[in-house]
């Protein structure tokens, strides 16, 4: 599975651009975009929907996958993180399922 991290590189190095020109036109530090490219710190979804506009490219797709690596983060040391998922997504279902 390729990462949010990796996504980004690999649509940089692509495009044959340079750190410090995505992270000015996305208006971050040069040093964070680093970061989030090596899988060091997470983006913010403002930061996510930027880099979506900036490389034209689908930003539900970006956010999704910036999303579910999130999340992995924050339960990847839990035992039951499967469990938790599970109860996480009929949880989503129930939510969005109208009311009468």
């Amino acid at each position: 599975m390729r990462s949010f991290g990796q996504k980004i590189r690999n649509l940089r190095e692509s495009q044959e651009l340079l750190l410090r020109q995505v992270a000015a036109s996305i208006e971050i530090d040069q040093a964070l975009l680093s970061k989030i490219e090596r899988g060091e710190r997470i983006a913010t979804k403002n930061q996510v929907i930027a880099l979506a506009n900036f490389f034209v490219i689908d930003e539900r797709e970006l956010l999704t996958l910036w999303l579910g690596e999130k999340i992995a983060y924050e339960i990847k040391h839990e035992d039951i993180a499967n469990d938790a998922l599970k109860v996480a997504e009929e949880a989503i279902h129930y939510l969005k399922t109208p009311k009468d």
